[in-house]
């Protein structure tokens, strides 16, 4: 999927709040995990997901309404940012049981999404 950024700073108030937002929840995440890194991945008229992994191998995301709001988050965080969900970024991550069975019982018929 190709990154279309269209704007460079949020455009508007709102976008600066939201971007404000989302740093202090990125900022968190990372006191709460010992540090972390993230990744921004552009997902259409959605906006751009940003990819948590904490240096414990936690992780979460979250989705900001344009690149640029997620982008200025991260920034604002201070998180080292990955241009890739690369091998080495993705190793970190860590999953328990629960994760993949959730993962697997989506198509073999563990625990429904409902």
């Amino acid at each position: 999927m190709a990154d279309t950024k269209v704007e460079e700073k949020p455009a508007d108030a709102r976008g600066e709040r939201q971007a404000a937002k989302l740093a202090k929840q990125i900022t968190a995440f990372a006191k709460a995990h010992g540090g972390a890194e993230a990744q921004v991945a552009y997902i259409g008229e959605r906006g751009s997901r940003i990819v948590l992994v904490g240096e414990d191998g936690g992780w979460g995301d979250l989705v900001a309404r344009t690149d640029a709001i997620a982008r200025t988050a991260v920034e604002k965080s201070g998180v080292t940012v990955h241009e890739e969900f690369d091998g080495d970024f993705a190793a970190k991550v860590k999953t328990g049981r629960y994760e993949w069975s959730r993962m697997a019982g989506i198509q073999v018929g563990g625990p429904s999404n409902t």
